[in-house]
């Protein structure tokens, strides 16, 4: 190998390991309007929070000093329960020294960060929408810029855009599971477009029983509908799935919901309070699921309206839509 080459490789190396090496994370902060003993630190994979550490709360602030990968994103949770993601709140450290006001109110609405780079940028970005190319093209060494691309624009961008965006990145970030995210959502999006055939998918009973979902069509129009109790619009949206289900239901319509849960009990009980009548599946993977991934979910509700030939017809449908839709096709 040419000497030049050779070293441009070693660098190149060095700074991808440099990215990925473990640092001491200095990160403190006090507690407000909570009787919790500790304070847990997660890694953030995949919009799901695993717990990492745990801090005493001691005269009201807890502290942390572990080395991990910085900077990256990380969540604060006063449990080290993973059934709700609100119960956590997200945070982008980096090698700063971090302050945190850490406040349970309203899904943490009070809460504040200090001595965040990352975390100052990332608060920015979402006081406005806005052009996440530029974005990207500001800050291509950022992760929180990669985040905000990653969970707030790439499920409404096509598959070109989504690809000619991660491009712009930092090669360290292109190389990162959010981008390899993107990545496999634009190959999927182009493949459950409208007029696409639908994939097989497997979803469970609360026995654990295997089901593949397209096979409840029986000859009609099938819903697949991807949600979880601890959603709201999820929730909000469920009286119009009800209304519409008891509307059409014997006019060839079926719904199959596919919960995002992790806990079967929570799952049961929103159900129940919701009168949902129709057939009622979980994948406790969440977002690691078969049908999250075959469909290219990034954020729920997400629907599926699917035909008699195992076609997708439209999808997304919120309201009244679905309605108006069904009135077009059953008569």
């Amino acid at each position: 190998m040419n000497m030049k080459y050779l070293l441009l490789f070693i660098i190149a190396l060095s700074v991808n390991a440099k990215a990925q090496t473990l640092q001491k994370v200095n990160l403190s902060g006090s507690v407000e309007n909570t009787k919790s003993e500790k304070v847990y630190l997660q890694k953030y994979e995949n919009k799901t929070y695993i717990t990492i550490d745990s801090s005493e709360v001691k005269d009201g602030r807890f502290s942390f000093s572990k080395s991990i990968v910085l900077p990256e994103i990380y969540g604060l949770s006063f449990t080290s329960n993973i059934d709700n993601p609100f119960t956590s709140y997200l945070v982008f450290l980096d090698n700063g020294n971090i302050n945190v006001k850490l406040d349970s109110i309203d899904d943490f609405k009070n809460t504040i960060v200090d001595g965040s780079k990352e975390q100052l940028l990332y608060e920015n970005l979402l006081k406005d929408s806005v052009n996440i190319k530029d974005v990207i093209k500001k800050h291509p060494n950022s992760i929180a810029a990669l985040y905000v691309f990653y969970r707030y624009y790439s499920y409404k961008m096509s598959p070109s855009d989504i690809r000619s965006t991660i491009a712009l990145l930092d090669k360290n970030l292109q190389n990162s599971a959010y981008a390899k995210a993107m990545y496999d959502l634009a190959n999927t999006i182009s493949e459950v477009g409208t007029g696409k055939q639908a994939p097989d998918f497997v979803a469970y009973t609360s026995a654990n029983e295997e089901v593949h979902p397209l096979t409840l069509a029986k000859g009609g129009y099938l819903l697949i509908d991807f949600w979880a109790s601890w959603c709201p619009p999820c929730r909000k949206e469920n009286p119009n799935l009800v209304k519409t289900y008891e509307e059409f239901k014997d006019k060839g319509f079926n719904i199959v919901s596919v919960s995002l849960d992790s806990s079967l009990e929570s799952w049961k009980k929103a159900i129940n309070k919701d009168n949902l009548e129709w057939t009622q599946l979980i994948d406790r993977k969440a977002w690691n699921g078969d049908g999250i991934k075959k469909y290219g979910i990034r954020l729920i509700p997400s629907n599926f309206l699917i035909d008699s030939n195992g076609k997708i017809i439209a999808k997304n449908l919120k309201g009244d839509n679905l309605r108006n839709v069904l009135l077009h096709f059953i008569h």
